[in-house]
């Protein structure tokens, strides 16, 4: 039996008794269910912290739960009402959901990212069904003059059982809705989930394929305008002049004109990160003469100069710089290359690596890169605005609503409460959408033109402006001594204009002599978050690097993974090792049993890989195929240890997802830049994967687990590069250090 207290500090649920017609409304906050750290309370803000929402019960039985985070794929617009449900003890069928509004004076920690959204919610959310449960019993014990241990409750009714009384949870609502909030309740243990665990139906499944206005796109208001802007074609480059005398005249074209998202002075966030602050806007009846317009425009640019920008990164100001100057491509690949010989900023250092590699009967070493990348979300950059002289309305999709909430807020001079952010479904985010420049950009021109917009961008406005995942490099060395066992490992790695390097993952903590160093090259091209930030890259690089290890090593992949997973487990090296050894070799324990590891059927090549990151471990073998003298990937088996699955079926699509998008990304994907100029700016020279070349099965795996629910969204993605490339060396005898893959032409043909 858990008992948990319903309040933390002075942060306490909120209850509501206004509902129409009856019923029960119940607000809480999530934060009093977390278990922070004194050290937490005092590093993280409290947006990042605490998480509310609410539930309604009519007097019929039906149970609405508002679904408070933004909803990107990942469906926890469904997994997060299921845990509520399960809490609440009511019948899932009997459940609406409904997505909430971004409301800050009830609502927290409105975000998608991070694979955060379950972990951070699960015990808030728990709390705040069973608290709901309580109440209703408490009513009902009230109601029949009995003891409330004596009331159950099962599938939304209630019964007291020596009496033969029952109700059901709509006819005690009201009532409920008077009783004072428990300062504890009891939750359920987890041999008696009834719905956690049991795969549901994502909510909006029918509304998307039938293809009702859900997405940010489809969002209309009467007397809307189409805004559009543009920006400088190159980074390094600024708005000089320009001439809108043609495009002014041109059918439903109300206006063109110059903003600047953000005022000089104003400190950035994390997530106001934006490449060009002045643009060109044009605004017009449809989006068809917009359009047009832009193309009429007569603009001239300028350089840059070279500047630094203050950032508030999470309460701590940070100078970032970006040069003067048109970057490219070659460039970038001669400074790595260059950093990637010389000794980098030590992160960490355990033993003595130097005389390890002295003493080495056998060394490997080998570089590895990739390009910076595009989000490139189905659904193109788009935000509604209304703008008033007392409010500003904005409606659209978003992954960071209340942080952006009060850069609009500070951009128009508008105190807090008088900016609403309605959130729609997002066709797609990946990290793209955690920056929300285009929800300052669009109140800015609603408040220029005294009408209501809706901002859209085109696709190659999108993939030229910045906000990519970075280019990075890494350098591996690995010393072997005479009985093949590893004494050395060290790992040089940076990138443009970041490092992808954790110092502490393995194989950290399994090497007595290890050595991780990092370095950056400016850049004045903007990069964010991209889905798995940093792992994305470094996981493929060291599982690759691993793999070739094993071979010099004449061992098998994967027990040359254990083996050094037991050393971190049995006796680490170090104390900061942020991995559980034993999680992380449990995933490779079960994918090799799922996939018959040892008995690898003929003219089949596989490739493994594993890596931790999100608080979640994953492990993944790769089969494949040559047809017609072409590598086929033909299956991939997945096993993931995310802690409790709350919903099967749509954390088996989250991960079949990410299987399929690193695959694609690692082996099609790549963007470049010739004197600042974006060299793909839309889907003819960007290469995405395709249907048929995406695994022709993938097989998940969950470890099962009574550990509270960690990250799912991001950690399928990063292993798959390091266990594709594995496999092509399998199949065609070369090995791949440098994304996209198909970029080494001898393998491809």
């Amino acid at each position: 039996m858990t008992i948990a207290k319903t309040t933390y500090g002075r942060r306490s649920f909120l209850k509501s008794t206004a509902l129409a017609g009856g019923g029960m409304m119940l607000g809480f906050s999530w934060l009093a269910s977390c278990k922070p750290t004194p050290e937490q309370l005092i590093k993280m803000p409290k947006e990042w912290f605490k998480i509310n929402g609410f539930l309604k019960i009519g007097e019929n039985g039906l149970v609405t739960i508002m679904s408070p985070n933004p909803e990107i794929g990942q469906n926890v617009k469904t997994s997060m009402p299921m845990i509520v449900a399960e809490e609440l003890d009511v019948d899932w069928n009997d459940v609406l959901v409904e997505q909430a509004p971004l409301n800050t004076a009830i609502f927290t920690r409105q975000l998608a990212g991070g694979s955060q959204s379950i972990r951070a919610g699960w015990e808030g959310l728990r709390m705040a069904g069973a608290t709901a449960r309580r109440m209703l019993q408490e009513a009902a014990a009230q109601a029949w003059q009995v003891p409330v241990g004596e009331i159950t409750t099962e599938a939304g009714v209630l019964h007291h059982k020596s009496s033969g009384k029952s109700a059901g949870y709509g006819e005690v609502a009201s009532a409920a809705a008077k009783i004072p909030v428990p300062k504890e309740v009891t939750l359920k243990q987890l041999k008696d989930f009834k719905i956690i665990g049991t795969s549901r139906k994502n909510v909006d499944g029918l509304n998307l394929v039938t293809g009702k206005p859900l997405f940010g796109l489809d969002y209309h208001r009467d007397g809307m305008l189409i805004a559009m802007i543009t920006h400088p074609p190159a980074f390094g480059l600024k708005l000089k002049s320009f001439d809108a005398s043609e495009a002014k005249t041109m059918p439903g074209i109300k206006d063109v004109f110059t903003i600047k998202t953000y005022e000089e002075g104003y400190t950035k966030t994390a997530f106001d990160n934006n490449a060009f602050n002045e643009l060109v806007v044009v605004v017009g009846n449809t989006t068809w003469e917009t359009m047009n317009a832009k193309k009429a425009l007569k603009i001239e640019w300028e350089p840059s100069p070279d500047t630094t920008t203050e950032m508030n990164l999470f309460g701590r100001t940070m100078a970032v710089h970006f040069p003067a100057g048109l970057e490219n491509t070659d460039t970038h690949k001669v400074k790595m290359a260059e950093q990637s010989t010389k000794k980098g900023k030590v992160v960490r250092k355990d033993g003595d690596p130097e005389a390890a590699f002295k003493k080495a009967a056998k060394i490997v070493e080998r570089s590895y890169t990739c390009p910076f990348l595009a989000h490139n979300t189905m659904e193109p950059m788009n935000f509604f605005a209304h703008v008033t002289a007392d409010k500003a309305e904005l409606a659209g999709p978003v992954q960071t609503p209340e942080i952006m909430e009060g850069s609009v807020a500070a951009r128009l001079n508008l105190p807090l409460e008088k900016v609403d952010i309605q959130m729609t479904r997002m066709g797609g985010g990946f990290g793209r959408r955690l920056y929300g420049h285009y929800l300052t950009e669009v109140a800015v021109i609603s408040q220029k033109m005294q009408a209501p917009i809706k901002l859209v961008y085109t696709r190659e406005d999108d993939m030229t402006n910045g906000i990519y995942r970075p280019s990075y490099e890494a350098h591996y060395r690995a010393a072997l001594d005479s009985d093949n066992n590893l004494i050395g490992f060290e790992v040089r790695t940076g990138g443009v204009p970041e490092s992808p390097l954790f110092a502490n993952r393995f194989p950290a903590g399994s090497v007595d002599n290890y050595l991780a160093e990092d370095w950056t090259v400016d850049s004045n091209i903007t990069v964010g978050a991209f889905r798995a930030p940093r792992s994305n890259f470094i996981a493929g690089a060291e599982q690759s690097f691993l793999d070739e290890v094993a071979e010099a090593a004449g061992k098998d992949p994967i027990d040359f993974r254990l083996e050094l997973l037991k050393r971190a487990q049995d006796d680490p090296v170090g104390k900061d090792n942020d991995y559980d050894a034993e999680r992380y070799a449990g995933v490779l324990e079960l994918v090799r049993k799922k996939s018959n590891w040892e008995n690898e059927s003929p003219n089949v090549y596989r490739g493994v890989s594993a890596y931790f990151c999100h608080n979640s471990y994953v492990a993944q073998v790769l089969d494949m195929v040559m047809e017609n003298d072409k590598p086929t990937v033909q299956k991939v088996y997945c096993a993931i240890d995310c802690g409790i699955v709350v919903n099967p079926d749509a954390a088996t699509n989250l991960a079949e997802g990410g299987v399929v998008d690193g695959i694609g990304h690692a082996m099609y994907s790549g963007l470049t830049f010739k004197n600042g100029v974006p060299q793909q700016n839309n889907f003819d020279k960007y290469r995405l994967i395709r249907h048929s070349e995406a695994p022709k099965s993938i097989e998940v795996h969950f470890v099962q687990s009574d550990i509270d629910p960690t990250g799912l969204g991001e950690p399928p993605f990063p292993p798959i590069m390091g266990a594709l490339a594995n496999a092509l060396y399998k199949a065609t005898g070369q090995r791949h250090y440098h994304q996209p893959f198909v970029s080494e032409r001898r393998v491809m043909g």
